[in-house]
Protein backbone atom coordinates (compact mmCIF):
# COMPACT_ATOMS: atom_id res chain seq x y z
CA UNK A 1 0.00 0.00 0.00
CA UNK A 2 1.48 3.34 -1.22
CA UNK A 3 1.95 6.05 1.31
CA UNK A 4 2.39 9.52 0.51
CA UNK A 5 5.88 10.63 2.49
CA UNK A 6 5.35 14.26 3.59
CA UNK A 7 8.45 16.44 3.82
CA UNK A 8 10.35 17.34 6.73
CA UNK A 9 10.48 20.88 7.87
CA UNK A 10 13.94 21.73 6.74
CA UNK A 11 12.70 20.41 3.02
CA UNK A 12 9.80 22.34 3.31
CA UNK A 13 12.08 25.63 4.92
CA UNK A 14 13.88 25.01 1.13
CA UNK A 15 11.32 24.24 -1.17
CA UNK A 16 9.50 27.75 0.33
CA UNK A 17 13.23 29.42 -0.42
CA UNK A 18 13.78 28.06 -3.87
CA UNK A 19 10.18 28.92 -5.13
CA UNK A 20 10.29 32.26 -3.46
CA UNK A 21 7.31 31.57 -1.37
CA UNK A 22 9.77 32.42 1.85
CA UNK A 23 12.24 35.31 1.59
CA UNK A 24 14.93 36.80 3.01
CA UNK A 25 16.18 40.71 2.49
CA UNK A 26 19.95 39.49 1.48
CA UNK A 27 19.58 42.32 -1.33
CA UNK A 28 16.80 44.67 -0.01
CA UNK A 29 18.77 45.11 3.13
CA UNK A 30 22.47 45.45 1.96
CA UNK A 31 23.28 48.37 2.86
CA UNK A 32 22.88 47.13 6.85
CA UNK A 33 24.32 44.04 5.89
CA UNK A 34 27.63 45.93 4.50
CA UNK A 35 27.54 48.26 7.33
CA UNK A 36 28.02 45.70 9.28
CA UNK A 37 30.37 43.62 7.48
CA UNK A 38 32.14 46.80 7.88
CA UNK A 39 32.35 47.24 11.72
CA UNK A 40 33.00 43.38 12.06
CA UNK A 41 36.30 43.95 9.65
CA UNK A 42 37.19 46.87 11.74
CA UNK A 43 36.79 45.40 15.24
CA UNK A 44 39.05 42.20 13.86
CA UNK A 45 41.38 44.81 13.65
CA UNK A 46 41.57 46.58 16.40
CA UNK A 47 41.39 43.80 19.07
CA UNK A 48 44.98 43.08 18.42
CA UNK A 49 45.44 46.47 17.85
CA UNK A 50 44.43 47.66 21.34
CA UNK A 51 44.92 44.29 22.96
CA UNK A 52 48.34 43.96 22.73
CA UNK A 53 48.69 41.94 19.32
CA UNK A 54 48.18 38.35 18.52
CA UNK A 55 48.87 35.16 20.38
CA UNK A 56 51.94 33.96 18.37
CA UNK A 57 52.99 30.54 18.34
CA UNK A 58 56.47 29.57 19.37
CA UNK A 59 57.53 29.18 15.50
CA UNK A 60 56.82 32.72 15.26
CA UNK A 61 58.26 34.60 18.36
CA UNK A 62 61.10 31.77 19.03
CA UNK A 63 62.31 30.22 22.19
CA UNK A 64 62.68 27.14 24.47
CA UNK A 65 59.87 24.51 24.57
CA UNK A 66 59.12 21.43 26.90
CA UNK A 67 56.52 18.58 26.52
CA UNK A 68 55.84 16.74 29.24
CA UNK A 69 53.69 13.00 28.54
CA UNK A 70 51.51 10.48 30.29
CA UNK A 71 51.61 12.48 33.49
CA UNK A 72 48.97 11.85 36.30
CA UNK A 73 48.39 15.30 37.38
CA UNK A 74 48.08 18.04 34.90
CA UNK A 75 48.42 21.05 37.26
CA UNK A 76 49.79 23.85 34.99
CA UNK A 77 50.94 26.02 38.02
CA UNK A 78 53.63 23.30 39.06
CA UNK A 79 55.21 23.99 35.79
CA UNK A 80 55.00 27.47 35.88
CA UNK A 81 56.75 27.17 39.55
CA UNK A 82 59.33 24.75 38.32
CA UNK A 83 60.20 27.23 35.11
CA UNK A 84 60.67 30.39 37.36
CA UNK A 85 62.61 28.42 39.92
CA UNK A 86 65.49 27.11 37.27
CA UNK A 87 64.84 29.90 34.45
CA UNK A 88 64.71 32.91 36.09
CA UNK A 89 65.55 35.28 33.55
CA UNK A 90 63.18 33.11 31.21
CA UNK A 91 60.17 35.48 29.43
CA UNK A 92 56.95 34.54 28.25
CA UNK A 93 56.19 31.77 30.35
CA UNK A 94 53.28 29.87 28.85
CA UNK A 95 51.91 26.57 30.35
CA UNK A 96 48.98 24.35 29.10
CA UNK A 97 47.40 21.60 29.32
CA UNK A 98 47.49 20.67 25.58
CA UNK A 99 45.79 17.04 26.04
CA UNK A 100 45.21 14.87 28.77
CA UNK A 101 48.06 13.97 30.36
CA UNK A 102 50.18 16.24 28.19
CA UNK A 103 51.55 19.42 29.45
CA UNK A 104 53.57 22.16 27.30
CA UNK A 105 55.65 24.82 28.32
CA UNK A 106 57.40 27.53 26.28
CA UNK A 107 59.33 30.28 27.21
CA UNK A 108 61.84 32.05 25.67
CA UNK A 109 65.52 31.01 24.77
CA UNK A 110 67.31 28.99 27.81
CA UNK A 111 70.87 28.32 28.11
CA UNK A 112 71.90 24.92 27.55
CA UNK A 113 72.53 24.55 31.30
CA UNK A 114 68.82 26.15 32.20
CA UNK A 115 67.53 23.53 29.95
CA UNK A 116 68.57 20.95 31.46
CA UNK A 117 67.95 21.49 34.60
CA UNK A 118 64.38 22.68 34.01
CA UNK A 119 63.84 19.06 32.03
CA UNK A 120 64.90 17.38 35.26
CA UNK A 121 62.36 19.37 37.55
CA UNK A 122 59.64 19.10 35.11
CA UNK A 123 60.59 15.25 35.14
CA UNK A 124 60.42 14.95 39.31
CA UNK A 125 57.24 17.73 39.02
CA UNK A 126 55.02 15.74 37.23
CA UNK A 127 56.32 11.96 38.22
CA UNK A 128 57.34 10.80 34.59
CA UNK A 129 60.22 9.01 33.06
CA UNK A 130 63.24 11.21 31.23
CA UNK A 131 61.96 9.74 27.94
CA UNK A 132 58.28 11.52 28.47
CA UNK A 133 59.95 14.84 28.67
CA UNK A 134 60.94 16.37 25.44
CA UNK A 135 62.85 20.07 24.76
CA UNK A 136 63.24 21.76 21.48
CA UNK A 137 64.57 25.13 20.29
CA UNK A 138 62.68 27.04 17.84
CA UNK A 139 64.54 29.99 16.24
CA UNK A 140 62.42 32.96 15.21
CA UNK A 141 64.01 32.71 11.62
CA UNK A 142 61.48 29.86 10.72
CA UNK A 143 58.96 31.50 11.66
CA UNK A 144 59.55 34.88 9.69
CA UNK A 145 59.81 32.77 6.67
CA UNK A 146 56.47 30.65 6.98
CA UNK A 147 55.16 34.44 7.68
CA UNK A 148 56.31 35.55 4.41
CA UNK A 149 55.68 32.55 2.51
CA UNK A 150 51.88 32.89 3.46
CA UNK A 151 51.62 36.49 2.21
CA UNK A 152 52.85 36.05 -1.06
CA UNK A 153 50.46 32.78 -1.29
CA UNK A 154 47.72 34.75 0.13
CA UNK A 155 48.45 37.52 -3.07
CA UNK A 156 48.91 34.84 -5.33
CA UNK A 157 45.60 33.10 -4.51
CA UNK A 158 43.78 36.62 -4.41
CA UNK A 159 45.29 37.77 -8.34
CA UNK A 160 44.51 34.20 -9.63
CA UNK A 161 41.28 33.92 -8.44
CA UNK A 162 39.83 38.07 -9.43
CA UNK A 163 41.51 37.02 -12.79
CA UNK A 164 39.75 33.77 -12.81
CA UNK A 165 36.38 34.30 -11.67
CA UNK A 166 36.56 37.90 -14.12
CA UNK A 167 36.75 34.99 -17.03
CA UNK A 168 34.00 32.57 -15.68
CA UNK A 169 31.68 34.96 -15.54
CA UNK A 170 32.65 37.66 -17.71
CA UNK A 171 32.82 40.59 -15.54
CA UNK A 172 34.56 42.21 -13.01
CA UNK A 173 31.88 43.27 -10.24
CA UNK A 174 31.18 39.74 -9.89
CA UNK A 175 35.04 38.72 -9.35
CA UNK A 176 35.59 41.88 -7.05
CA UNK A 177 32.68 40.83 -5.01
CA UNK A 178 33.84 37.51 -4.40
CA UNK A 179 37.19 38.74 -3.39
CA UNK A 180 35.59 40.88 -1.23
CA UNK A 181 33.92 38.20 0.52
CA UNK A 182 37.57 36.11 0.92
CA UNK A 183 39.13 39.41 2.59
CA UNK A 184 36.17 39.77 5.19
CA UNK A 185 36.57 35.69 5.98
CA UNK A 186 40.08 36.28 6.64
CA UNK A 187 39.99 39.36 8.50
CA UNK A 188 37.52 37.91 10.63
CA UNK A 189 38.98 34.87 11.34
CA UNK A 190 41.83 36.42 12.54
CA UNK A 191 40.00 38.99 15.02
CA UNK A 192 38.65 35.78 16.30
CA UNK A 193 41.51 34.53 17.17
CA UNK A 194 43.06 37.49 18.48
CA UNK A 195 39.94 38.10 20.27
CA UNK A 196 39.96 34.86 22.22
CA UNK A 197 43.67 34.26 22.80
CA UNK A 198 44.25 31.44 19.85
CA UNK A 199 47.20 30.67 19.17
CA UNK A 200 48.46 31.18 15.75
CA UNK A 201 50.84 28.92 14.26
CA UNK A 202 52.17 27.58 10.77
CA UNK A 203 49.13 24.87 10.79
CA UNK A 204 46.50 27.74 11.50
CA UNK A 205 48.64 30.02 8.68
CA UNK A 206 47.47 27.02 6.50
CA UNK A 207 44.20 26.71 7.63
CA UNK A 208 43.63 30.34 6.54
CA UNK A 209 44.76 29.76 3.26
CA UNK A 210 42.66 26.83 3.12
CA UNK A 211 39.52 28.75 3.92
CA UNK A 212 39.67 31.04 1.22
CA UNK A 213 39.06 27.76 -1.08
CA UNK A 214 35.86 27.25 0.62
CA UNK A 215 35.05 30.59 0.61
CA UNK A 216 35.25 31.00 -2.81
CA UNK A 217 33.49 27.59 -3.65
CA UNK A 218 30.49 29.24 -2.39
CA UNK A 219 31.15 32.45 -4.23
CA UNK A 220 30.84 30.59 -7.24
CA UNK A 221 27.87 28.50 -6.64
CA UNK A 222 25.50 31.17 -4.67
CA UNK A 223 27.23 33.66 -8.19
CA UNK A 224 26.46 31.08 -10.70
CA UNK A 225 22.83 30.80 -9.81
CA UNK A 226 22.80 34.83 -9.71
CA UNK A 227 23.91 35.05 -13.41
CA UNK A 228 20.92 32.30 -14.53
CA UNK A 229 18.62 34.63 -12.63
CA UNK A 230 19.53 37.44 -14.01
CA UNK A 231 20.42 36.26 -17.89
CA UNK A 232 17.36 37.71 -19.33
CA UNK A 233 16.20 39.80 -16.70
CA UNK A 234 16.05 43.00 -18.75
CA UNK A 235 13.28 41.69 -21.17
CA UNK A 236 11.02 40.63 -18.22
CA UNK A 237 8.48 42.75 -17.43
CA UNK A 238 7.00 41.28 -13.85
CA UNK A 239 10.62 41.24 -11.88
CA UNK A 240 13.28 43.39 -11.34
CA UNK A 241 17.51 43.02 -11.17
CA UNK A 242 17.52 42.80 -7.03
CA UNK A 243 14.86 40.80 -6.99
CA UNK A 244 15.98 38.15 -9.07
CA UNK A 245 19.72 38.67 -6.99
CA UNK A 246 17.64 38.02 -3.90
CA UNK A 247 15.88 34.92 -5.42
CA UNK A 248 19.16 33.44 -6.19
CA UNK A 249 20.95 34.21 -2.77
CA UNK A 250 17.75 32.41 -1.32
CA UNK A 251 17.51 29.24 -3.67
CA UNK A 252 21.24 28.49 -2.85
CA UNK A 253 21.08 29.43 0.78
CA UNK A 254 20.18 25.66 1.65
CA UNK A 255 23.24 24.52 -0.34
CA UNK A 256 25.11 26.66 1.48
CA UNK A 257 23.90 25.93 5.19
CA UNK A 258 24.48 22.13 4.12
CA UNK A 259 28.08 22.74 2.72
CA UNK A 260 28.84 24.73 5.98
CA UNK A 261 27.87 21.57 7.81
CA UNK A 262 29.63 18.99 5.60
CA UNK A 263 33.01 20.77 6.24
CA UNK A 264 32.21 21.51 10.11
CA UNK A 265 31.14 18.25 11.14
CA UNK A 266 34.71 16.42 9.86
CA UNK A 267 36.32 19.29 10.98
CA UNK A 268 35.01 19.57 14.49
CA UNK A 269 35.59 15.79 14.68
CA UNK A 270 39.35 15.69 14.13
CA UNK A 271 39.52 19.07 16.25
CA UNK A 272 38.11 16.95 19.62
CA UNK A 273 40.19 13.99 18.00
CA UNK A 274 43.35 16.24 18.04
CA UNK A 275 42.69 18.62 20.90
CA UNK A 276 41.61 16.11 23.69
CA UNK A 277 42.27 12.36 22.52
CA UNK A 278 45.83 12.64 20.88
CA UNK A 279 47.62 16.44 21.90
CA UNK A 280 48.40 16.97 18.26
CA UNK A 281 48.63 20.29 17.92
CA UNK A 282 49.10 20.55 14.32
CA UNK A 283 45.83 19.01 14.10
CA UNK A 284 44.31 21.27 16.50
CA UNK A 285 45.76 24.59 15.03
CA UNK A 286 44.74 23.35 10.94
CA UNK A 287 41.31 22.61 12.40
CA UNK A 288 40.35 25.12 14.71
CA UNK A 289 41.33 27.63 11.95
CA UNK A 290 39.08 25.59 9.45
CA UNK A 291 35.85 25.03 12.07
CA UNK A 292 36.24 28.99 12.47
CA UNK A 293 36.77 30.09 8.47
CA UNK A 294 33.87 27.89 7.58
CA UNK A 295 31.45 29.07 9.45
CA UNK A 296 33.14 32.56 8.38
CA UNK A 297 32.79 32.04 5.06
CA UNK A 298 29.38 31.39 4.77
CA UNK A 299 28.32 34.38 5.95
CA UNK A 300 30.86 36.04 3.79
CA UNK A 301 29.24 34.79 0.81
CA UNK A 302 25.33 35.51 1.85
CA UNK A 303 26.23 38.99 3.70
CA UNK A 304 28.84 40.55 1.74
CA UNK A 305 29.69 38.98 -1.59
CA UNK A 306 26.18 38.86 -3.06
CA UNK A 307 24.91 42.80 -1.42
CA UNK A 308 28.47 43.92 -3.04
CA UNK A 309 27.38 42.73 -6.62
CA UNK A 310 23.83 43.94 -6.43
CA UNK A 311 24.88 47.51 -5.48
CA UNK A 312 28.00 47.48 -8.18
CA UNK A 313 25.38 46.20 -10.49
CA UNK A 314 22.18 48.37 -9.63
CA UNK A 315 23.69 51.90 -10.22
CA UNK A 316 23.90 50.83 -14.05
CA UNK A 317 21.51 53.12 -16.20
CA UNK A 318 19.96 50.23 -17.78
CA UNK A 319 19.16 48.36 -15.05
CA UNK A 320 17.58 51.26 -12.92
CA UNK A 321 15.79 52.15 -16.06
CA UNK A 322 14.18 48.78 -16.23
CA UNK A 323 13.44 48.63 -12.21
CA UNK A 324 11.97 52.01 -12.29
CA UNK A 325 9.75 50.56 -15.40
CA UNK A 326 8.37 47.75 -13.40
CA UNK A 327 7.98 49.30 -9.95
CA UNK A 328 5.77 51.85 -11.90
CA UNK A 329 4.02 49.44 -13.89
CA UNK A 330 4.84 51.17 -17.23
CA UNK A 331 5.43 48.34 -18.65
CA UNK A 332 2.04 47.02 -18.22
CA UNK A 333 0.29 50.13 -19.50
CA UNK A 334 2.82 49.84 -22.58
CA UNK A 335 1.66 46.05 -22.91
CA UNK A 336 -1.94 47.11 -22.69
CA UNK A 337 -1.14 49.19 -25.57
CA UNK A 338 0.69 46.66 -27.76
CA UNK A 339 -2.40 44.49 -26.96
CA UNK A 340 -5.20 47.46 -27.76
CA UNK A 341 -3.14 48.25 -31.35
CA UNK A 342 -2.90 44.93 -32.37
CA UNK A 343 -6.90 44.49 -31.73
CA UNK A 344 -7.35 47.20 -33.96
CA UNK A 345 -4.81 46.57 -36.31
CA UNK A 346 -6.62 43.41 -36.47
CA UNK A 347 -10.13 44.61 -36.91
CA UNK A 348 -9.47 46.87 -39.44
CA UNK A 349 -8.54 44.53 -42.10
CA UNK A 350 -11.87 42.52 -41.35
CA UNK A 351 -14.43 45.12 -41.90
CA UNK A 352 -12.19 46.32 -44.91
CA UNK A 353 -12.45 42.45 -46.65
CA UNK A 354 -16.13 42.23 -45.42
CA UNK A 355 -17.25 45.93 -47.24
CA UNK A 356 -14.85 44.22 -50.30
CA UNK A 357 -17.09 41.30 -50.14
CA UNK A 358 -20.50 42.74 -49.97
CA UNK A 359 -19.50 45.37 -52.88
CA UNK A 360 -18.72 42.37 -55.36
CA UNK A 361 -22.15 40.39 -53.73
CA UNK A 362 -23.95 43.96 -55.23
CA UNK A 363 -21.85 43.85 -58.17
CA UNK A 364 -22.98 40.11 -59.02
CA UNK A 365 -26.64 40.57 -58.68
CA UNK A 366 -26.85 43.32 -60.66
CA UNK A 367 -24.65 41.66 -63.38
CA UNK A 368 -27.37 39.02 -62.97
CA UNK A 369 -29.92 41.25 -63.12
CA UNK A 370 -29.01 42.37 -66.06
CA UNK A 371 -28.75 39.44 -68.11
CA UNK A 372 -32.13 38.49 -67.13
CA UNK A 373 -33.87 41.27 -68.84
CA UNK A 374 -31.89 41.05 -71.89
CA UNK A 375 -32.61 37.12 -72.24
CA UNK A 376 -36.58 37.74 -71.40
CA UNK A 377 -39.09 37.22 -74.66
CA UNK A 378 -42.35 38.74 -74.88
CA UNK A 379 -44.97 36.15 -73.62
CA UNK A 380 -47.67 34.91 -76.35
CA UNK A 381 -51.44 35.41 -75.86
CA UNK A 382 -52.90 31.53 -75.57
CA UNK A 383 -55.55 30.96 -78.46
CA UNK A 384 -59.30 30.92 -77.32
CA UNK A 385 -60.99 27.08 -78.29
CA UNK A 386 -64.03 26.86 -79.04
CA UNK A 387 -65.81 24.53 -76.54
CA UNK A 388 -68.58 22.42 -78.06
CA UNK A 389 -70.78 21.60 -75.55
CA UNK A 390 -72.95 19.00 -76.48
CA UNK A 391 -76.13 18.48 -74.53
CA UNK A 392 -77.33 15.38 -73.63
CA UNK A 393 -80.70 14.12 -72.89
CA UNK A 394 -79.93 11.53 -70.53
CA UNK A 395 -83.54 10.79 -70.47
CA UNK A 396 -84.44 10.70 -74.14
Amino acid sequence: MATDVKPNAFARFGNDLHSGARSYPFVGKRRLWLLLAAVLMAVSVLIPAVGGGFNLGIDFRGGSEFVVSKTAHVDTATGERIIHEKAKDASDVRVTNIAPGTIRAQMSKLSDDETLQVKAALQEGYGVSENDVTSSFVGPTWGADVTRQAFWGLVAFVVLALIGMAFYFRTWKMSLASIAGLFFTVVVTVGLYAAFGFEITPSAIIGFLTILSYSLYDSVVVFDKIRENTEDVLERRDTTFAEQINLAVNQTLVRSINTAIVGVLPVGAILFIGAFILGAGTLQDLSLSLFVGILVGMFGTLFVSAPLYASLRLGEAQIREHTAKVESGNFKDAEDADEAEDSEGSEEPAEAEKAAKSSKSEESADKATEDEKATEKPAKKPARATIEIHRVNLNG
